[in-house]
């Protein structure tokens, strides 16, 4: 018998890559459950925040509510003028 023919070693072989592909899935799967959870929002707060954000123009969302920066920004602008 030839060396690639070897029963044993395909066997062997076989198995190796059988638990390669499960610890892959494993940890793909893993990695998917903590991208799930990161992503995760309550719902109720999605429902409140819908119109007070912004709103629709085509198809951007236009903010009415000022960032950190651009708060900041303004207080300074007003420190300025006095």
């Amino acid at each position: 018998m030839s060396k690639k023919n070897n029963l044993a070693k395909r066997k062997k072989q076989h198995e190796f890559d059988l638990r390669r592909e499960k610890l892959e899935k494993e940890k793909k799967e893993k990695k998917l459950t903590t991208k799930k959870n990161k992503m995760k929002v309550d719902g109720s707060d999605k429902a409140k925040k819908r119109g007070g954000s912004g709103f629709q123009v085509g198809k951007r969302k236009v903010k009415t509510k000022l960032t950190a920066v651009a708060k900041a920004k303004a207080a300074q602008a007003m420190e300025l003028d006095k």
